[in-house]
């Protein structure tokens, strides 16, 4: 399960990454899990963190900004996957460093002709952490 702060407490999400979104990378909330962070920080410890991001080109814009977020949502599914029975994946990264999809163009010549070749990032990475219960 992923969770992510809102306020005072912890709530579960799920990804919600849309290329026609102003923010791309985003989650919404799913309702399974709700808690307090004073309490979320009784019942649970940090085990690892980690970064996630990814990159894509393509010869079309949409193309490489929908594989990046297909990456990158493929890459929390694995990490969610790995999980423990008793751990969830929290989103660390807050409101003045949210993960934001990035491009550069670069003109390339085929068959003679100019195009464009896409390059699409994710910059600053999404932060996340895996957390345990206590025992």
């Amino acid at each position: 399960m992923i969770i992510r702060r809102y306020g005072a407490a912890w709530h579960s999400v799920v990804p919600n990454f849309n290329p026609a979104a102003m923010t791309e990378i985003g989650f919404r909330r799913d309702h399974r899990l709700s808690i307090r962070a004073a309490r979320f920080q009784e019942d649970y410890r940090l085990v690892a963190e980690a970064e996630v991001v990814a990159e894509a080109e393509a010869p079309v814009q949409r193309d490489a900004e929908r594989t990046v977020l297909a990456r990158m949502e493929r890459a929390l599914e694995e990490r969610v996957a790995a999980l423990g029975p008793d751990e969830l994946l929290a989103v660390l990264n807050e409101r003045g460093e949210w993960p934001r999809t990035r491009e550069r163009r670069e003109g390339v010549i085929v068959e003679g002709e100019n195009r464009f070749q896409f390059h699409w990032w994710v910059e600053p990475p999404l932060r996340v952490a895996v957390y345990a219960a206590r025992s």
